[in-house]
């Protein structure tokens, strides 16, 4: 009898450790691997030509070799228009991109391309320029916090006036809301004085030539009763560097951007400062962070989060030094982004 009760306890025993494992196995998924960064296609696609983003091509190329990419490629031909935007990026979708760095047409649009861009899988960068209001839809934005930029090169244009005298402020198309944060840096910036801001004139940003002609203007009907310029354009920037000059009028000219005439103007005093940006770090730490959510080898802890790239005040004391600060603000935002991200343990 013994040994007939000792058999069914075993028999028992058995039964249970083998559905106890069997339950284990069913519950327990294996963890999903990362898929290789090279099967990974990244697209960095602004709203259409423009200087500013010349620099996001030989940054993205570098990033595919650093980073082994499948491929990067870079697009231009939006001209501007958020419908052909939005058909660029479809077609890159069908041609087998699957992470976009992207500078929106229109802020107060783009976050449904975001959107429409997720919904297919893709990983996205609002590049150089975050959508109106507070939401983001894509995964990330890296952008110049332009209204501090803004409020930056103000104070610079102040300074050189000696703090006081009459302002102008030269800047870009008048419905987007970078534009609307750039006048509000600058405003800022000018109540905290006694100086007077006579005009901010906008959409001198859509070429050179266009600017050119809103710096004659200017200096044609007011020029002798301004003290200072402060462009937070490209274009303008430019335009009112050289315009400046050739007229020989005692005018404190405050650039944006690093256009090598504007280095140029600094070196020999007809510009008095510029506030450098970063599109270079934006295309590179854009597409290395689009690749780490591409392959699923990471998550953001707070998707739409919102990363200032830096900007920087380069003066005749820093012209030659300023590109060194940026190139430590475009490491850092890779250890910045280390910070925001949730990563799997790779073996």
């Amino acid at each position: 009898m013994p040994t007939r009760k000792l058999a069914v306890m075993l028999l028992l025993l058995g039964l249970t450790a083998s559905c106890s494992t069997r339950g284990a196995n069913t519950g327990a998924a294996a963890p999903q691997q990362a898929k290789p960064a090279d099967s990974v296609k990244v697209a960095l696609v602004p709203g259409g030509p423009h200087a500013y983003f010349q620099d996001w091509k030989p940054a993205g190329q570098r990033a595919k070799t650093d980073f082994k990419l499948g491929a990067v490629t870079f697009d231009e031909t939006s001209q501007w228009d958020q419908a052909k935007q939005n058909s660029v990026l479809n077609a890159l979708s069908s041609q087998g991109y699957t992470a976009f760095g992207v500078f929106g047409v229109s802020p107060t649009d783009i976050n449904s391309t975001f959107s429409d861009l997720k919904a297919r899988g893709a990983s996205v960068a609002s590049l150089g320029s975050c959508p109106a209001g507070d939401k983001v839809d894509a995964d990330f934005c890296l952008s110049t916090e332009v209204g501090d930029a803004a409020y930056k090169a103000a104070k610079a244009a102040i300074e050189a006036m000696g703090g006081k005298g009459t302002l102008v402020h030269l800047t870009g198309n008048n419905v987007d809301s970078n534009t609307q944060r750039r006048i509000a840096g600058v405003r800022k910036a000018v109540e905290e004085t006694g100086v007077t801001l006579l005009t901010t004139i906008t959409d001198v940003d859509k070429d050179l030539q266009s600017a050119q002609k809103a710096v004659s203007d200017l200096l044609s009907a007011h020029g002798k009763d301004i003290q200072g310029i402060v462009t937070t354009a490209y274009n303008p920037a430019v335009a009112a560097a050289a315009g400046v000059k050739a007229s020989g009028l005692p005018v404190k000219v405050v650039a944006i951007d690093d256009a090598p005439e504007t280095l140029a103007g600094i070196r020999d005093g007809s510009v008095a400062a510029t506030v450098a940006q970063n599109p270079a770090g934006q295309a590179y730490v854009g597409t290395q962070v689009l690749t780490k959510l591409a392959t699923g080898a990471c998550t953001l802890k707070q998707p739409g989060v919102t990363v200032d790239s830096g900007s920087f005040v380069v003066t005749a004391a820093t012209v030659a030094t300023f590109d060194a600060e940026r190139q430590a603000k475009t490491a850092q935002l890779t250890a910045q982004f280390d910070q925001l991200l949730t990563c799997k343990e790779t073996r």
